[in-house]
């Protein structure tokens, strides 16, 4: 194993996370200014699509990250039977559910059981289809509904904070089902699906537009919280939640419901795409 993986074992996940969430929400202009510079130097950050593409208008690095787009940036697939893709990304992996796992990359997979922290809840996607969409530091970092439901649930789940990228996914075993996470159940008008929101190192902070900042806290145990009686709503392609910086978007559907469509890991996508087909 490559040192730079032994080296995510190591690492003192939640500390690093903790000091990375203070440190981008420094308003201090030099700061912010340089941290903004560098990510749009490094990864080549489109700003001509953002609201606000002056890097000095923005109060801290944190506001930078979670952007919005101008109106039009992004648009939803027409088709009523369109699945739409949540977030702008790479898919990682995508395709059926097997006997209830879920391939996380070559040789690397984790159980539905696991990711959803419930043997009950997995049931219904024993057969059914995900994908996994990877946000980069480049990339626009608010997660959209794929289609129309009523949040039913949320339930965060303790955890590791490795590394999303590419490198450590192909050799950290089950690494979505160990990261601190938010699954988020819905109900749709065919049927169930959940949203599932990852965190990992230096990026695992998570708001949502139903209740705000969710993690941190970081969680010592299993928390569901149950929002049955709020009647809370959520259109096809309306804004869900946002990494406070970036991390992973995993989507799954029961088979009575929907499937995904067949797509290839690294293929680029975008908030709005026709990713798979409601039934």
């Amino acid at each position: 194993m490559k040192l730079s993986i032994l080296l995510q074992y190591a690492l003192p996940h939640r500390l690093l996370s903790r000091f990375v969430y203070w440190a981008t929400r420094w308003t201090w202009r030099p700061w912010k200014n340089f941290l903004i510079g560098q990510i749009v130097r490094r990864y080549q950050v489109d700003l001509s699509e953002a609201q606000t593409p002056d890097i000095a208008a923005f109060d801290h690095f944190n506001a930078f990250f979670t952007r919005l787009l101008k109106p039009g940036a992004r648009a939803a697939d027409p088709a009523a039977d369109a699945l739409l893709c949540p977030a702008d990304g790479k898919v990682s992996q995508a395709g059926p559910i097997r006997a209830g796992r879920i391939v996380q990359a070559k040789g690397q997979d984790y159980t539905v059981a696991e990711l959803l922290a419930s043997d009950e809840d997995a049931v219904a996607y024993a057969d059914g289809s995900f994908v996994t969409v990877y946000l980069s530091p480049r990339d626009y970092h608010r997660a959209h509904m794929p289609l129309a439901g009523v949040l039913q649930s949320t339930v965060h789940v303790p955890g590791r904070l490795f590394s999303v990228a590419p490198g450590p996914v192909a050799e950290i075993p089950r690494l979505f089902a160990r990261n601190e996470r938010l699954v988020c159940h819905f109900q749709g008008e065919h049927g169930p699906f959940v949203v599932v929101m990852v965190g990992a190192m230096l990026v695992s902070s998570v708001s949502t537009v139903w209740s705000g900042l969710e993690i941190p806290p970081y969680a010592s145990g299993v928390t569901r919280r149950d929002w049955r009686d709020r009647a809370i709503r959520l259109d096809r392609f309306a804004e869900m939640a946002r990494f406070n910086m970036g991390s992973t978007v995993i989507v799954l559907l029961p088979p009575g419901v929907g499937e995904i469509a067949a797509l290839v890991p690294e293929q680029p996508v975008n908030v709005g795409e026709r990713i798979g087909t409601i039934r």
